[in-house]
Formats: structure tokens, sequence, C-alpha cells
């Protein structure tokens, strides 16, 4: 192993301790008794409007977003309570140009998520709308609906392996490599953008397999493909090892080199998206927009320098909508170090930061207030600087995967606090709650698996 392989080894296991610390030390969550928390916006900034969809058929292993199974009813409700938090958004004095609408799959239920995008139209500057789908729903009948709604479309196919998808339970339910090979190249040029979502670094997964995948995915052409690493944490570490067992061979470095290479002729639209051509579309709005709102159960916010968190139980959720209440149950504040360190991040995964409209953005001194991490990134021949621009070298982009990645992750310690709470509630609590907001839960219902 060559000096600069050691030196960036070390410079990954630092990254990868420091934002563990700052994650640990930062998430303080404040649960919100008897405190009211509404969002409002400050003149000066602009926003992205986030809607979280929580329902899917089936649950993958490797995911720990906020779910429940979908049952038709449940969603109508939840969907009119989507758009109740909308319109409240909107009086509170809130405008979009961009919306992100994930999940949970989105297009579970397609003439509720129609109503819902109509409505964000309606009642924002909206431009631009990206959503999530799974390979079960991007028949061209369907979609054609959303023509005029959706600009970019990411499905989420994990693999092109179908002994990797019989593992992981999605080769029974959303068929086999073939199958969903046809289905995806059926649903091109339906929309503006058409995004395949795969994951790297699956235990026990081989070169050969990732070549596959790479192979299979340029062969279909679609405008934009994304391999995201394989991102573990307690909610799903079990869940993981027991589909598709353990391995102690970590090929994440080389086989994200690997993808880099063979993608080579295609724009990176950050650490891990891949272009046919440059696109204004960004798959993580993060990157794009340091300040969002979310509305929806569960769904996360990032508002003066906190994280803002709304009700995980759907009973909750609904009830504190219809009410007229802040669905806002718990906030997280950060110190306005680690604030700079995570919007400094999320620019540089997307690409480059822009000094002069990071310093006028955030109030700060890039060069100044981070002066170490800059020294540090510069050290291990992580950055770059050319015309008053940051940009991440080749190394640098994989430093930015791992701390991306790691930060997903350490978002599982929120999801984590609230999960078992949200198991409480029944379906059918929430269908009596549609009818009075004040009916009080009864007693000795079935739960409601959630994530």
């Amino acid at each position: 192993m060559g000096f600069n392989s050691i030196f960036e080894n070390l410079a990954v296991r630092y990254a990868h301790k420091s934002i563990q610390k700052s994650l640990y030390n930062e998430f303080n969550i404040k649960i919100l008794n008897n405190e009211t928390y509404d969002k409002k916006p400050e003149s000066n900034k602009s926003y992205m409007l986030y809607a979280h969809v929580p329902f899917c058929h089936t649950f993958c292993p490797y995911c720990s977003f906020h779910k429940y199974h979908y049952e038709q009813e449940l969603a109508k409700i939840y969907f009119e309570n989507l758009r109740t938090e909308m319109r409240q958004i909107k009086e509170a004095g809130f405008d979009f140009s961009s919306m992100y609408v994930g999940g949970g799959t989105t297009l579970i239920n397609e003439a509720e998520l129609e109503k819902t995008l109509i409505l964000a139209k309606e009642l924002f500057g909206i431009t631009e709308i990206s959503a999530e789908s799974d390979p079960n729903h991007i028949a061209p009948e369907s979609l054609k609906r959303f023509r005029g709604l959706i600009d970019r479309l990411s499905v989420g196919v994990q693999s092109f392996d179908d002994e990797i998808l019989k593992k992981v339970g999605r080769y029974e339910k959303f068929g086999s490599s073939k199958e969903v090979q046809e289905r995806l190249k059926n649903a091109l040029g339906v929309f503006k953008t058409l995004s395949i979502d795969l994951i790297f670094n699956l235990p026990n997964q081989t070169k050969s397999q990732l070549l596959n995948d790479i192979n299979i995915a340029k062969s279909i052409e679609a405008e934009q493909i994304t391999f995201y690493p394989l991102m573990k944490s307690n909610l799903t570490r079990e869940a993981i090892a027991r589909t598709l067992g353990v391995s102690n061979v970590d090929n994440e470095r080389e086989f994200y080199e690997l993808i880099c290479e063979n993608f080579s002729d295609y724009h990176q639209n950050n650490a891990w998206a891949f272009s046919k051509n440059v696109s204004d579309l960004r798959d993580e709005y993060v990157g794009s927009n340091a300040e969002y709102v979310g509305v929806g159960s569960g769904a996360f916010s990032f508002l003066n320098g906190e994280l803002v968190i709304n009700a995980f139980n759907l009973l909750d959720y609904g009830r504190r909508v219809k009410s007229g209440k802040s669905a806002v149950i718990a906030k997280c504040g950060f110190s306005k170090k680690e604030q700079l360190k995570y919007k400094f991040l999320v620019k540089l995964f997307d690409g480059a930061v822009d000094i002069a409209d990071y310093n006028a953005q955030n109030g700060a001194n890039l060069r100044k207030d981070l002066a170490f991490e800059l020294s540090m990134l510069k050290l291990v021949g992580a950055i770059k600087q050319s015309g008053g621009v940051v940009k991440p070298t080749r190394f640098g982009r994989y430093l930015c995967v791992t701390l991306m990645r790691d930060f997903y992750a350490g978002m599982d310690r929120v999801r984590a606090i609230f999960k078992d709470d949200a198991k409480i509630k029944s379906a059918k609590n929430l269908r009596i709650m549609s009818k009075d907001c004040d009916t009080k839960p009864q007693q000795n219902e079935p739960l409601y698996g959630a994530m």
C-alpha cells in the first residue's frame, strides 16, 4: 500500500469518526410536549418543499425510512391530511420553486398523489417536481397522468441480479431482472428525467455482479443512474445480515472507483449520481436546498439551524393537522459551526462550493470558520481550489460519499427514537379519527407495522 493510500485511508477513518461524533454530540432531540413549534419563513431565504409518503407493499431490509404497510383507505385519509398541512404551510407564508416527494412508495396511490401535486402547483410557485417509485408503478399508461406534474422520476431497482433480488424479497414482488428492465425501457420518455437507483457494496456482492448492474443500467439509456453505497444502521443491520449475509470484506472504495471509471462518459451530478446530459434536477435535494420544509408523517425540515420533526404516528399526525395544530413534535438545534460544516459538506457532495456565495448565504467566512477542516481536506488531497470555487478531487468525491452515507445512517438515530411510538395506533383508529379528530383511541386493536 502506497503512502497516498495510507493517508487516504486514515482520512476516511477520521471523517467517519468525525461525523459520528458530530451526530452523537449534536443530536439532542427536544420533545415538544407542551410547546408549539410553528414553521415560519424568513424573507431572505429560499426553501424546497419535501412531502413524505410513508407506505409500501413490502419492506426492504436495507431501508430504514419511516413507512407503513399500504392500505387504500388509510392512504386516502393520509393524503387528505397531507394536503391540509400544505395549505397550512402556504398560510404561514412559505413559497417554493421545487418539490421532492419521497417515501415509501410515492406512486402507491396515483389518484391521491395526482391531487396532491396539482394542489402543490396551485398553492406555490413550483416549477419542478421529483418523485420516487418502485418498478411496479411505472407502466406508461399510469405515468402519463403525471405529465406536466413530475419532472424527474427515480425508480428504486437496487440490483439487476436475480439472486440478490430473491434474497431481499424483491424478485417475487417486482419480478425478474429482465422484467424490470423491460418496464424501465417502456417508461423512458414519459418525463424529462428517468433515474435508475442501484445499491453497491452489498454483503458478498462480487465485482462481476456490480459490472453487470452497470452494464445493464447503461444499456437501458435512462437519463440518470445513481449508485448508493449500502447504508447500515442499528435499524437495518440485523435485517441486512439475515437476508444478504455478513461479509468481512469491505469493497466500498474499490467498487466506487469502478463505478466512476465506467461512467466517465457521463456527467456526474453529485458524488453518486451520473447523467447522460447536464441536468439541473438534483438527486439529493439537501445539496441544492440548505433549508427545506417537510410535510407529512415523520417528515424532517431544516429551518434556521434546527432539525424539525413532524409526528411519526399517523393518528397523532392526523389529529394535529385536522385540528389546525402544528405537526411538529420535536426539534434539534445545531451549533453555528456544525451548521457550516453540514452546508459545506452537501455543497461539496453536489460538486462545488462557491466561496462568495457560501459566505453570503451563511453569514460566514469559509476560510476562517472552517480553516482546520479546509486544511485537512487539502492535506489529504480531497479538495482543489480555483477562482474562488472549492471542488472535490477524485478521492474527495469518495470522501463525500462516505460522509453522506454516515450522515444518512446517523439520521436513523432520530427515527429510532420515534419508531416504537409510531407502531402503537392502528389503521382503524386513523379512519375513526378522520370522522372526528377528537375521538379517543380504541383499546385492544391490532398493531399496524411501521418503521
